[in-house]
């Protein structure tokens, strides 16, 4: 848990309180970066410091803008990223008077997301809205990136995959996707009737009645004989 003052967050304001619980010092940098994306509870003090009132849990980005955002971005927008997961990012941080919306907000993963506050990366949108994101490093340079678009289906996709199969030599059938295990021969007898017996132990007292019926003295088949 992080205690922040509202001041600390606001990329000119003065560092004020920011630590862990134990005491542990954060940088008001950081304390952006976590604030981007998480669980926020308003606290309201005296001039004393005396708490006054503590406000309701909310989160910063919201359950419908976050599915918004992986619908659009589809992972880090970080050119060549694309790791599904993924924090929210404020472009114009909320401290800062920046909307808690769509345009102002862009998935990255936790190195970049570092990267963009700690790093001394910036970001903003460049041409229409939601286009495209550019990331200028802190020598200058500017990268590009868009987000990874879905393959596009043919009419009859699973024709397509039967027939992409067959020209590999391989012709698909109801067991295609059924497992094919065909090395129980190979498993020592002292040790597959041991594992057996143990398994069927175990269900007879769990309640199996099948269980039950055959520790009480009907012999165990070796399925492997089947």
């Amino acid at each position: 848990m992080l205690f922040v003052e509202p001041e600390t967050l606001t990329r000119d304001g003065e560092p004020g309180m920011s630590e862990l619980e134990d005491g542990t010092r954060v940088s008001g940098e950081t304390a952006r970066r976590v604030s981007c994306d998480c669980g926020l509870v308003p606290v309201t003090r005296a001039p004393d410091g005396e708490i006054l009132n503590v406000g309701r849990k909310q989160r910063t980005v919201s359950g419908p803008l976050r599915r918004a955002l992986e619908l659009r971005d589809r992972g880090c927008r970080f050119p060549g990223c694309n790791l599904r997961f993924t924090e929210g990012h404020h472009l114009i941080h909320w401290a800062d008077g920046g909307e808690t919306s769509l345009p102002n907000t862009a998935l990255l993963c936790d190195h970049h997301h570092r990267l963009v506050h700690e790093g001394g990366w910036a970001v903003e949108w460049w041409g229409r809205p939601n286009r495209s994101l550019a990331f200028r490093d802190p020598r200058g340079n500017t990268h590009v990136g868009w987000p990874p678009k879905p393959p596009a289906l043919e009419e009859d996709p699973v024709e397509t995959l039967i027939r992409a199969s067959r020209e590999r030599g391989v012709e698909p059938d109801a067991l295609t996707a059924g497992a094919r295990w065909r090395y129980e021969r190979e498993i020592p007898d002292e040790v597959y009737f041991r594992a057996t017996e143990a398994v069927l132990v175990r269900g007879a007292r769990s309640g199996s009645t099948r269980a039950r019926a055959v520790v009480r003295g009907s012999a165990i088949r070796d399925p492997r004989e089947a």
